[in-house]
């Protein structure tokens, strides 16, 4: 039976997504990019579509030409259509009762037919990764998709040569790619989603293993693209104010200044200030120039983000309960990176900002003991649904079974890795069957085999740990961090543990059976977690130590490098600083306690972080030959 892929058929980005080794992955194409514009470009009347970003590209020169934000338009019809969603370079048309289709080069094209074309791009782009035929996908939309939405979302996997097994609402997607079915049970869990064209606030309540969604709310009407509008709105009359033309009168100008806001707006998420560079907006040579400040986007746009507030009340209302008795709320869709999002957000559902290092905190304010959902940012936001879709289609394809209450792992099971340290792939108390997994690399240059050492307990250091078993599995000899082995942890309904270990480039695998994974008595259950408990703060140092001390490693064997390469980037000055911190990080190596495992980190963490500081120069010089060599052979220059 061949493979199901996952597909998140996006209004801004589309993903394919599947699953290896027991680990969920967004597949990329052959430039190494996980989303595709959901945007298609008509050259001419003759020519097949263009998609993605090459579609994109061609945005600005060819906006009557160039259709994006489809999905809005999906299962829709004339008289239900708002008129800032008609406002598109391109020909929409439709009668009052009948179905939308879009004009170019003479022909009408459906929707479906359109968003058929972005189904073919991502399909292709998984066929060639996978380098196999793919003919059957999970296909994901929002959780207030009617009928109509959804069967034309399904016409659209059929016009791709796709036959869609299931259509998956986009929060319970993103529940599963969060890993949220490990949580107790009877949680409840509320989905912020905020895309490019849509909003909606999903609450859902997981019982044995299965999510039941409680109640939904959104508007297909809302989301990144009416922010956009917004900005371009203002600065269309800032260019006007400085003396150039109307843009709005000229399509490609238009198209212009909408990519330019489009970048600026995700700069903003990061930084605090944008340039918009715009030359040559008219005939006679107007170059507009505008920088956009943070502050300014969230003045344009506050009350487009607090419109999604009625939805979220509306669905916690529907739901019959309070913000404050679900157990997280989980952001969802690229739209939810802007911090101004997340503060809402957080403010709303009175949430606890979780960060794993630095623990529970409210947003803007002190920490505190948690008397809120958390806010749960731990995945790509761009991402979970692909991945989401990508394990539902894995359950349909019998990969991954419905959790079933037989049992529970007593301890944590894992592996061994660089370091001597344990990395868990599966947790204590999860419930069993199981299936779990995770990608490693190597550590060492021209390595061509990595140890699978499987590990039982609780501590840091996998010495302190049970060892279950050992093997090898082989690989082609290349650089370090380049070889890709995927290791998958699998205990069946009887508790036997069976590891697999792929090398994602050959395919070539070892799957071995461990013992029992459950099978262990009580009395030394206990002794471990107990021992666990006694050193924890010795374990974490030993952990901090060893974390450091590969990063220090590191660091001392680019200088090498770097001087090595470049020694006339540096005077003799910082030649003396180099030579003089590089002492002291070996000697800082040599003081390790060999009872603890462990040194001095904060001063090594300290040293390591100035020698970084007085080697940039070397880096940015090794940085360069390296650009250079690339371009020379590549012919660009001579």
């Amino acid at each position: 039976m061949s493979r199901i892929i996952g597909i998140d058929l996006g209004t801004t980005n589309s993903l394919v997504a599947t699953v290896e080794s027991g680990f969920p992955y967004v597949i990329a194409d052959s430039e190494g990019r996980r989303l595709t514009p959901s945007v298609v470009n008509f050259p001419d009347a003759e020519s097949a579509p263009v998609v993605g970003i090459e579609a994109q590209r061609q945005q600005p020169v060819q906006p009557a030409n160039t259709v994006y934000s489809i999905k809005r338009f999906m299962g829709r019809r004339g008289d239900d259509l708002a008129e800032t969603e008609k406002q598109v370079p391109y020909s929409v048309q439709y009668e009052a009762n009948g179905p939308v289709r879009v004009a170019v080069h003479g022909r009408l094209w459906s929707p479906e037919a359109i968003s058929a074309e972005i189904l073919k791009k991502v399909k292709q782009q998984a066929e060639v990764s996978l380098e196999e035929s793919v003919d059957r996908a999970v296909v994901t939309v929002p959780a207030y998709f009617n009928d109509a939405q959804r069967n034309a979302t399904k016409k659209a996997g059929e016009l791709a040569g796709l036959t869609v097994e299931r259509i998956v609402n986009e929060p319970t997607a993103a529940a599963l790619a969060y890993g949220l079915n490990r949580l107790k049970t009877n949680a409840k869990i509320a989905v912020y989603d905020l895309g490019g064209g849509t909003f909606d606030l999903t609450v859902l309540e997981l019982k044995e293993g299965v999510f039941q969604v409680l109640a939904t709310c959104g508007n297909t009407r809302l989301g990144g693209d009416d922010l956009n509008r917004r900005v371009v709105e203002h600065l269309t009359k800032k260019i006007q104010e400085a003396g150039g033309p109307d843009v709005t009168s000229d399509l490609t100008q238009l198209a212009r200044l909408h990519e330019a806001v489009e970048t600026a707006k995700v700069r903003l998420s990061q930084e605090l200030e944008a340039d918009i560079a715009l030359p040559f907006l008219s005939i006679d040579g107007f170059n507009f120039h505008y920088r956009l400040t943070r502050e300014e986007l969230e003045g344009l746009t506050r009350d487009i983000i607090a419109e999604t507030r009625q939805y979220c009340a509306r669905s916690l209302a529907d739901a019959g309960i309070e913000g404050k008795e679900l157990d997280q709320v989980i952001l969802v869709g690229g739209q939810t990176r802007m911090p101004l999002v997340r503060k809402m957000v957080a403010d709303f559902f009175s949430c606890t900002d979780f960060e794993p290092v630095h623990g529970n905190l409210r947003v803007g304010s002190e920490p505190h003991e948690a008397d809120g959902p958390q806010l749960n940012t731990s995945q790509n936001p761009d991402e979970a649904v692909a991945l989401g879709a990508a394990i539902q289609a894995e359950i349909l394809s019998g990969g991954m079974k419905e959790l079933l209450l037989l049992d529970v792992t007593p301890l944590s099971l894992g592996i061994e890795t660089y370091g001597g340290l344990m990395n868990v792939i599966i947790p204590r108390n999860t419930t069993i069957p199981v299936k779990a997994g995770e990608m490693f690399t190597t550590a060492a240059d021209r390595q061509q085999s990595m140890l699978i050492h499987v590990l039982q307990g609780e501590r840091e250091r996998a010495q302190d740990n049970w060892s279950l078993g050992r093997f090898t599995i082989e690989f082609e000899s290349a650089p370090k961090g380049v070889p890709r082995v995927g290791v998958q942890f699998e205990i069946d309904a009887n508790g036997i543990l069976h590891v697999l270990a792929r090398d994602t480039k050959s395919g070539r695998e070892r799957v071995v059976e461990m013992k029992s994974a459950v099978d262990v008595e009580d009395t030394k259950v206990q002794e471990m977690v107990e021992e666990s408990v006694e050193h924890a703060f010795s374990d974490l140092r030993a952990r901090q130590w060893v974390e450091a001390k590969m990063r220090a490693q590191e660091t001392l064997d680019a200088t090498e490098k770097g001087l090595e390469q470049c020694p006339d980037e540096i005077d003799a000055a910082q030649r003396q600083e180099i030579d003089r911190l590089t002492r002291e990080v070996r000697e800082l190596l040599s003081r390790e306690d060999p009872v603890t495992g462990a040194g001095d980190v904060d001063r090594l963490k300290e040293v390591v972080s100035r020698l970084d500081e007085v080697t940039r120069p070397l880096a940015d010089a090794m940085m360069d030959k390296a650009m250079e060599r690339m371009l020379r052979e590549q012919g660009m220059i001579s």
